[in-house]
């Protein structure tokens, strides 16, 4: 799961910090929130995929998805980039999930195969 999430976040974050120019120089947005919003929503991008080792970043993704859908309101167009990759999160949250659980599965099974094999000869 991590290694899904962490991409999406990657290629979020190249989005968010090319929104940056557009929402000041397009859309006329003051610089200082353009540059706070934009920038700061890439660095906690990055951030946050180098630290999906923790449990609490995965709800910190969830945020940055609500917060990347909150940039509509200065750049319109965001409404559907930011709802894009927020499905898109939830697609690789979900995916990386349900490969976690079979990965799991299999080695049980694995596990339980090489046990009867031991006990067997």
């Amino acid at each position: 799961m991590r290694g899904l999430c962490a991409a999406m976040l990657f290629f979020q974050s190249i989005v968010l910090g090319l929104s940056t120019p557009v929402m000041i120089s397009v859309e006329g947005v003051d610089r200082t929130p353009a540059l706070v919003m934009g920038l700061g929503l890439t660095v906690l991008c990055l951030l946050t995929a180098g630290s999906l080792r923790r449990p609490q970043a995965y709800w910190v993704g969830h945020g940055i998805q609500v917060a990347s859908i909150g940039l509509g309101f200065l750049v319109p167009i965001m409404f559907f980039v930011g709802g894009m990759f927020a499905a898109l999160w939830i697609a690789a949250f979900r995916l990386g999930a349900r490969i976690d659980e079979d990965k799991a599965r299999w080695a049980r099974e694995a596990a339980e195969q090489g046990d009867e094999t031991d006990t067997a000869g």
